[in-house]
């Protein structure tokens, strides 16, 4: 018969390390610091964090989401119905952070899914609103925040949790995502106190947090996928002080992600049209920094410093052809307000399309026929948007 929650907690307690470190890491985002996501299907060894280190990076942030578990969903058990955390699929995550910091590299923890929102890709490409919609599974997502900083409180390497990646409490209720500003702010205030209310929920978590943490730093996506215009229309800062605000930036969508590699002729940056906030945008550097500005200016009204916004976000399809002309604005823009980046993504084992070691003599199909033969080791890792992030890293 399932644990109890109380003596499922009781055994996570024994992969809790007998001597406690200091899990205090504020200081570290006291300067810029510069990283990449690890989105990874298969838990990464100690092999994949060195390989992160040498380009210079900082820290990572790394998703357990994709990795196979012993329930449905890793280590949530299932998203359904949380009862606790699953004690096996704790020792694997510990052992993942125990291998990162013996690289040097700091994590932020980020679930693509909690309880009430499963990730849509292992939804049956179906948005789950629940957690959006029906406060019993806000409760269940607060229970596995406090749980999950319960058991990871003192790991050395931890130096954040992101309590959900791309939140959107917003995509089921009409709101167009990039919509004009006052509609943001007005969808916001009449969300207040609801389940959509996304910094009531954050606030709850962090709450459950520090009931047994009082000093992890905490990351949160603003709403809508982390755009940094959501985060925006909130109406102030949490009240927590070791609180990160985090965006993604992959704008103009349109011209950096997949679908714009099938047309017939690809979306080019500068110059791409898009809707945006009630009219067209067209996009170009100054176009970039003015969108990622919505989240620094947001801060810095709230009187918060640059250092507590993160570009934890951002990328485009390696074989686009301006692609390091566009990762190259991205960084220009987030380095000029002070702020942190990490890139996306690194060494992800499934997918190859914004893996920038590889060069572009490296096809799809080449990728994925070395990884299902188990030869990911023999692919060429010399691409040239690598050698551009390395050197903005310091390499």
């Amino acid at each position: 018969m399932p644990l109890l929650p109380a003596l499922r907690l009781a055994a996570l307690c024994a992969f809790l390390p007998a001597a406690a470190y200091s899990a205090d890491l504020i200081s570290f985002w006291d300067s810029p610091q510069k990283g990449a996501n690890g989105f990874n299907a298969k838990p990464q060894d100690e092999a994949y964090f060195k390989a992160l280190a040498d380009t210079g990076a900082t820290w990572v942030r790394l998703t357990f989401s994709k990795w196979q578990g012993t329930g449905r969903d890793f280590l949530i058990g299932d998203a359904n119905h949380y009862t606790g955390l699953v004690p096996e699929d704790l020792a694997t995550l510990r052992a993942t952070l125990d291998a990162a910091h013996a690289a040097r590299l700091k994590v932020v923890i980020v679930p693509l899914s909690l309880p009430g929102a499963r990730w849509t890709q292992q939804n049956d490409g179906t948005f789950d609103d629940r957690l959006w919609s029906d406060p019993a599974f806000g409760d269940q997502a607060v229970q596995f925040w406090g749980d999950l900083a319960t058991a990871l409180k003192d790991h050395p390497a931890v130096a954040g949790y992101n309590l959900l990646n791309e939140p959107a409490p917003e995509k089921t209720t009409g709101l167009a995502e990039n919509g004009a500003m006052p509609d943001l702010q007005a969808w916001q205030a009449t969300q207040a106190g609801t389940p959509r209310d996304l910094p009531a929920l954050y606030t709850r978590m962090i709450a459950a947090i520090r009931a047994v943490d009082p000093v992890t730093p905490v990351m949160v996506d603003g709403g809508y996928y982390a755009n940094p215009r959501a985060l925006a229309a909130w109406p102030a800062k949490l009240a927590d002080d070791r609180v990160l605000y985090a965006f993604h930036m992959y704008e103009p969508y349109a011209a950096t992600s997949a679908p714009n590699m099938k047309r017939d002729v690809p979306l080019r940056y500068p110059g791409v049209t898009t809707d945006y906030a009630g009219g067209k945008q067209v996009w170009d550097k100054a176009a970039v920094a003015a969108h990622i500005d919505h989240a620094y200016d947001w801060a810095a009204a709230q009187g918060l410093p640059p250092t507590r916004v993160v570009a934890a976000e951002f990328g485009c399809m390696r074989l686009w052809p301006d692609c390091a002309a566009y990762l190259t604005d991205v960084m220009d823009a987030v380095e000029a307000r002070g702020g942190h980046w990490a890139f996306y993504s690194f060494r992800e084992d499934e997918w190859e399309g914004m893996d920038y070691e590889l060069p572009k003599s490296v096809t799809p199909g080449q990728f994925y026929y070395l990884s299902e033969e188990g030869k990911a080791d023999k692919l060429p890792r010399d691409g040239e948007l690598m050698g551009l992030l390395r050197q903005r890293m310091g390499k």
